[in-house]
């Protein structure tokens, strides 16, 4: 069974490319869907460079719909969720992520950083269900688009849904990879913005 690869993106000119090759050369993905969120730069001119579908939204929405718009384009029996900022991302890494699916007693696999940078290896230690590489089969996906998200919490939702439904995951190792950090994006002060605000999101998403 092969799968269907959701890539959401915002202001990615620059790093989709990167992301987009190797799905495109990897044998278990049968359609690639690229949802632009609402980009001001050219992330849409980069994606229409390759096999995909691009779904375009009018305005930034965040993660979560734009994830949510992608779910509803999807024709496959499985489902992968990869940013369009990695960086190291091969085809060996989308098939590690894709085949455990194949099998009956796995619903969903998580994806962690490892031997890429410090900074993302040690924040993915940390906090392994803030990943937002992951796959899942596709009875799941009514399951996803009911989840109560935000702009910041859609991995945090999901991990709240692995617990609740009790299902069956597995954690891949996505060696030699990593992604760019909000600070690198926005600069510090900005980046750490970005990150008080997710966190913040993030606790009063598990309080409530």
């Amino acid at each position: 069974m092969k799968a269907t690869v959701i890539v959401p993106a915002y202001n990615e000119e620059r790093r989709i490319k990167g992301v987009l090759e190797p799905i495109c050369n990897t044998s278990l993905v049968r359609e690639v869907i690229v949802v632009n969120d609402g980009s001001t730069d050219k992330t849409a001119e980069v994606a229409r460079q390759y096999n995909v579908s691009l779904v375009e939204m009018p305005k930034n929405m965040g993660k979560a719909e734009a994830i949510k718009q992608g779910l509803r384009q999807n024709t496959s029996g499985i489902i992968l969720l990869l940013d369009a900022d990695l960086i190291g991302l091969k085809s060996s890494h989308i098939a590690d992520l894709i085949l455990p699916l194949q099998k009956d007693d796995i619903d969903m696999t998580i994806g962690i950083f490892e031997s890429g940078r410090w900074i993302t290896d040690l924040a993915q230690k940390i906090a392994p269900n803030l990943s937002g590489q992951r796959g899942f089969k596709r009875e799941l996906i009514g399951e996803i688009e009911r989840l109560d998200m935000d702009r910041y919490n859609i991995e945090v939702a999901m991990s709240r849904l692995i617990k609740n439904k009790k299902l069956m995951t597995k954690k891949v190792l996505l060696k030699e990879m990593s992604h760019v950090t909000k600070e690198e994006k926005l600069g510090l002060c900005g980046g750490l913005h970005w990150r008080v605000k997710m966190y913040k999101d993030i606790i009063r998403y598990w309080i409530h």
